[in-house]
């Protein structure tokens, strides 16, 4: 719902409505959460939240407060009536700001979020002034200007300036639980809009990690927004949040479209369904060939690779197992902490060696004198000294050495067997090996990795 009815009527001479949607510019967010409160609508984005969101102070305190990155900030606040009563203090290539030291670079943010005039101030080493952002204008959206002093009427935020690759990431979120990415050339660079043969701005696809996409999943839900565009700095091997702008559509993208209107009819759907009775409806003609314009022009657009691959040939996997009772393996097990779960896994070329060393002086022992639990174990202890002596060294994942802890030692399997140290505690050791790639498996893999 919006319009100029809005203006000029209350909100209880409006015509009611079952949806609402979102604050945007020029629409009467007041009336709008009066109506609100009078007909008690669906609102699918908290009309309340966009008074935070239009307040850059709020977001980042919401942002912080729900430990998603930011980068390195202070605020000014001055009063209007005596501007030069601040904590600010400017040196040649750095402010202060409450006691928080900025070293140019760094950004300068009017405090309300629409104040787009956003500054980034250069050290005096590369050559000084600043780069003033704006709104985009025809085909700029930003100047250089050699102006160095930061500006001495109003409320900023103060942040280090991060090193990004020269993108901005744009997120949309439609739930907390669908993401879609974009980057565009950083206004930051030279001010110049890329744009293509039909004059939109050049997006590039982005694909979202998994610290991103929690991200995204906490701002749709700490700001109430279902439909919620936000701004990412991918720098110095982490993703932090600048700026959130609260109610945002992709500008150009039908798999976007298509997947939105999907989720938000479900939304409205699940929720006004009940008490109208309005029954689903599922299609049942073939979706429509994903076209989409790009630089290079129209062409079809890869939503997805599905494969289904099979290892290469290699060699059989091998498993043996033996029960121990030698207070070496006890001691083993006790120093990598087995007896906390009862199991151990020894996968490490340290732990293994410790195995391996463990088997040769029990080998050596059985050999000086005849101990009958070593003798017992003696075929077992041999091959055990000779898989892990293979290759030379330990290396990749193709051996490795379980441990579990038996109380009252291996069940026997018959009555002839029992003796007087059934009870007592042991180890069941089981060596794992093989599984390697054989040399055609190798050529397998060569095959398949030229065939993608």
């Amino acid at each position: 719902m919006k319009g100029g009815n809005l203006d000029l009527n209350g909100p209880d001479h409006l015509t009611t409505a079952r949806v609402t949607t979102a604050f945007v510019a020029g629409f009467p967010l007041d009336k709008a959460v009066a109506y609100a409160k009078l007909r008690n609508p669906f609102v699918i984005n908290d009309l309340n939240m966009q008074y935070l969101i239009q307040d850059r102070r709020e977001v980042y305190s919401i942002l912080q407060a729900e430990g998603i990155l930011l980068p390195r900030y202070a605020i000014l606040n001055r009063d209007p009536n005596n501007p030069k009563e601040c904590n600010l203090i400017e040196g040649e290539d750095h402010v202060e700001v409450n006691g928080e030291v900025f070293q140019k670079p760094f950004v300068e943010k009017p405090v309300s979020a629409e104040d787009h005039n956003v500054y980034i101030y250069y050290p005096t080493s590369a050559g000084g002034g600043s780069q003033r952002l704006f709104r985009k204008i025809g085909s700029r959206s930003s100047v250089y200007s050699p102006e160095s002093n930061v500006r001495k009427t109003g409320s900023y935020i103060y942040e280090e300036f991060m090193p990004t690759d020269g993108t901005d990431v744009k997120v949309y979120t439609v739930g907390p639980d669908y993401a879609h990415a974009e980057a565009r050339k950083s206004p930051a660079l030279d001010g110049k809009v890329e744009r293509d043969s039909e004059g939109k701005e050049v997006r590039y696809p982005v694909i979202l990690n998994a610290r991103e996409k929690l991200i995204a999943w906490k701002v749709c839900l700490a700001f109430k927004q279902t439909v919620c565009g936000f701004d990412l700095l991918r720098a110095n091997g982490q993703s932090y949040v600048c700026d959130v702008n609260g109610f945002s559509f992709v500008k150009n993208s039908m798999k976007y479209y298509d997947d939105c209107a999907k989720i938000l009819g479900n939304i409205v759907m699940r929720e006004l369904a009940p008490q109208f009775h309005i029954p689903w409806s599922i299609p049942l003609e073939a979706e429509d060939i994903p076209i989409v314009p790009t630089t290079s022009g129209t062409m079809m657009e890869l939503r997805c690779v599905i494969a289904v691959i099979r290892h290469g040939d290699r060699t059989p996997k091998q498993k043996m197992k033996m029960e121990v009772r030698h207070q070496k393996f006890f001691d083993l097990f006790e120093k990598c902490d087995g007896y906390k779960s009862g199991k151990l896994k020894l996968k490490k070329p340290k732990q293994l060696q410790e195995v391996l060393d463990i088997a040769r002086q029990l080998l050596m022992e059985l050999g000086q004198n005849n101990d009958s639990e070593i003798e017992e174990n003696k075929p077992k202890l041999e091959q055990l000294k000779t898989v892990l002596e293979m290759y030379g060294h330990f290396s990749g994942i193709n051996r490795k050495v379980q441990l579990t802890y038996l109380p009252h030692g291996c069940p026997k399997t018959s009555s002839e067997e029992e003796d007087s140290r059934r009870e007592e505690p042991s180890l069941l050791l089981v060596l794992k090996w093989g599984g390697e790639l054989t040399p055609a498996g190798r050529v397998q893999a060569e095959e398949l990795g030229r065939a993608f």
